[in-house]
């Protein structure tokens, strides 16, 4: 849009109009890819239409090489080569009876005329000769043949299978089969096809052999108008849209058979394919009008600001013509600074400053382009490493899921015997799992992934639940002290919360050896005032610097003796300043202990509402599946759920899942999402189509990222569980089935 040199257009306009053309081009891109992948669709469904159609070509073209073979055999019997009739005759009716898709085999001579057929008694006088013109193609070329279908003598129709044969005497005769086309049919049933997918066969001349869908009425039928033009452009094979007998718009793939010149087709709905690119632009639609909202807001907030600084510029620029002190209070944005310099400045140094601040643009380019080429190679490295960091998750724990199934059911089973033993592995697999989520932590917080539910929270109950667990887990000393009000709330994410207070009090059993911890909180200013203080190995000035720092270690000797990856401390800074607080330490020196304090900004109380029975009756007794191909996993689960007092089967791939689902109809099921023969997500899906009642669907996995919860909810799981997962935990997500 040109706009003339004397009209006046606000900035803001001007940015929002920038904002508007910079994202053509990405409208651009973004319908292209979704075209291309609605063509890369389309082009794989194809493909896989031809792949059938070929393979269900060469099944038909050997079930009728394999007719014609056993005709060739029938013609080296003496009897036919002496020209001995009659014996041949008696024969050919009982290869007729060992066939059971053959309806009559008939000879027929160099002249055409029926020597004699097994429907009729021997020697009787019929002349009928069903299809002729197949059978003068075999006696000219002296190939075998198969003739169209057709309405004979028998109650059903049939096709006929022709092959030239001599006798001793090099007399021809023509040796004729009419088989029916049942075995054709069972061919094309055999295929497990997608819902609405329709296979036919047809014979030379275009007639219907056989068809998935409503055979007995279209045998011996034409193709669709549509598909008859398809398959008239004289390629062995094709694919194009058509319409069915039924008059449904399909996507069909056909092969011809190359001897015998018959046609199998393939047809897929074109619904399927239609509604997926229309679900494709609406998301994308959606994604851009999203974001071109988003960015024309942000420009109009950079637009008020330049225009403020501008203004001040301008007051400022009149003071220095009236001779005044120019006063220019510093400005967030860089060239706004550099006008004030201007001002300041003489026209020599102007000049000067000018000069240099080109040479200064172009070093910056250079240092820029160079800055994308590193960001881009550390872009690399950081999906590599996510990916490493998931597999990693996923398999470390695995094996702590029978783990904590065994201790569970050791409790159950055994109360007071080898507590304490049980008590150490217990605390170390909850070390384990820690250690984990915080390498899973530190990656997504590097990415900036990192997801707050936030809601009003009461820090003091955030406290009890993180001071609970530290307890369980501290092996000596006295407990940890706390001083606290009743409530203290602030908004935020509860589990995040608990997270930073568990990590601080971790830090505090881990190095602050025999001596007391005490927490502390309270509200001042409007503020929540969270300490942690411990009396143990203190830490000196240059430990404090770099403390919240990931991966950092203590030095080796203390590090090693406390254990850790150095993570904790890094995850709950960032947890903390999401929420909008601080965190920080501070330690008198080496022995003299160590402070830790948290600050938030805290709220009012919520209306309080009715509190909900968090306690779980009496779990009821449930029908459950448990699919693991971990075999220690699955029997440990199915022992623990069985001492619960449920009926509990499990078993070790999806094809078994899918047996015992049948069988027995469980009320809940409860699955692992790597198996072996299928993925969990595909067997929750078949098994959600196979239930007869209401199905309550689990997914217990390695995988505990937020990308595969999502996965899991779209799959038709109700709930997702991260390996390990106790007793208690699985109870509350059974109990979800009553």
């Amino acid at each position: 849009m040109l706009v003339q040199p004397r009209v006046p257009v606000r900035l803001r306009h001007l940015l929002v109009l920038l904002t508007a053309i910079g994202f053509l081009p990405l409208i651009l891109i973004g319908a292209w890819g979704v075209k291309m992948t609605a063509d890369h669709q389309r082009r794989e469904l194809e493909r896989s239409m031809l792949d059938l159609s070929r393979a269900l070509s060469s099944a038909v073209d050997a079930e009728l090489d394999g007719w014609v073979g056993t005709l060739r055999t029938m013609a080296r019997t003496p009897a036919l080569g002496s020209g001995d009739m009659r014996t041949f005759y008696e024969f050919a009716k009982e290869q007729v009876r060992t066939q059971p898709d053959w309806t009559s085999v008939v000879l027929t001579d160099a002249n055409g005329a029926v020597v004699f057929k097994t429907l009729l008694p021997f020697g009787s006088q019929d002349g009928l000769v069903i299809d002729p013109d197949s059978l003068q193609r075999a006696m000219a070329l002296r190939q075998p043949v198969i003739g169209r279908i057709a309405q004979g003598q028998a109650p059903a129709p049939a096709f006929p299978v022709r092959v030239p044969v001599t006798d001793d005497e090099n007399n021809l005769y023509v040796l004729t089969a009419a088989i029916q086309p049942s075995r054709i049919l069972r061919l094309v049933q055999r295929q497990r096809n997608p819902e609405g997918w329709v296979i036919s066969v047809h014979d030379s001349s275009g007639l219907r052999v056989a068809r998935s869908l409503d055979h007995e009425r279209t045998i011996g039928t034409n193709a669709s108008p549509s598909l008859q033009q398809l398959m008239l452009s004289g390629q062995i094979e094709g694919v194009g849209v058509t319409r069915t007998l039924e008059n449904v718009e399909v996507v069909s793939a056909y092969t011809r058979v190359s001897r015998y010149g018959w046609t199998v087709a393939v047809g897929a709905p074109t619904r399927a394919l239609n509604g997926m690119l229309a679900q494709s632009v609406a998301v994308y639609a959606g994604a851009i009008i999203a974001s071109l909202l988003l960015c024309t807001g942000l420009a109009a907030l950079i637009a008020r600001r330049v225009v403020s600084a501008m203004v001040a510029m301008q007051e400022q620029a009149v003071r220095l013509g009236r001779g005044e002190p120019v006063q220019l209070a510093p400005s967030g944005i860089y060239e706004v600074n550099l006008m004030g310099l201007a001002l300041e400045a003489a026209a020599h140094q102007r000049t000067v400053h000018e000069q240099e601040r080109g040479r200064l643009l172009e070093s910056l380019e250079q240092a820029l382009k160079s800055q994308e080429e590193a960001l881009a190679r550390a872009e690399s490295a950081s999906r590599a490493k996510d990916d490493f960091l998931a597999v990693l998750g996923h398999e470390l724990r695995n094996p702590l899921s029978p783990i904590v199934s065994a201790l569970d059911l050791m409790s159950a089973r055994e109360q007071g015997v080898y507590q304490r033993e049980r008590d150490v592995m217990r605390r170390q697999v909850v070390h384990l799992k820690r250690l984990v989520d915080d390498l899973l932590d530190v990656s997504r917080i590097t990415r900036g992934k990192l997801e707050l539910v936030l809601a009003p929270v009461n820090l003091c109950q955030v406290v009890a639940q993180a001071v609970d667990a530290a307890n369980a887990a501290k092996q000596r000393g006295p407990a940890i002290a706390v001083r606290m009000p009743d409530s203290v709330w602030v908004m935020g994410d509860e589990s995040r919360l608990v997270q930073v207070v568990t990590n601080l009090l971790s830090n505090a059993v881990r190095f602050g050896g025999d001596g007391a911890i005490l927490v502390t909180l309270e509200e001042q200013g409007g503020r929540a005032r969270l300490q942690v203080r411990d009396h143990g190995m203190g830490m000196l000035p240059d430990m404090l610097e770099h403390i919240f720092e990931p991966f950092y270690q203590a030095p080796q000797p203390l590090a090693r003796a406390a254990g850790g990856l150095g993570l904790g401390l890094a995850i709950a800074r960032n947890i903390v300043e999401r929420h909008g607080g601080r965190i920080g330490a501070s330690s008198a020196g080496r022995e003299r202990g160590s402070t830790f304090e948290v600050l938030l900004p805290a709220m009012a109380a919520p209306a309080e509402e009715t509190a909900a029975d968090d306690e779980l009756d009496a779990p009821a007794r449930r029908k459950i599946l448990v699919v693991d191909d971990n075999q220690d996993a699955a029997r440990g689960l199915q022992d623990l759920l069985e001492l619960s007092g449920h009926a509990v089967a499990a078993v070790h791939s999806a094809c078994a899942a899918l047996d015992s689902f049948a069988a027995d109809q469980p009320e809940v099921a409860i699955i692992d999402i790597g198996l072996p023969d299928m993925s969990g997500y595909q067997l929750a899906a078949a098994l959600r189509s196979r239930s007869r009642h209401p199905l309550r669907l689990i997914a217990l996995t390695g995988y505990g990222q937020a990308d595969d919860k999502r996965r899991a909810e779209s799959a038709g799981f109700d709930l997702h569980l991260t390996k390990p997962a106790g007793i208690a935990e699985l109870q509350r997500a059974i109990a979800g089935a009553a």
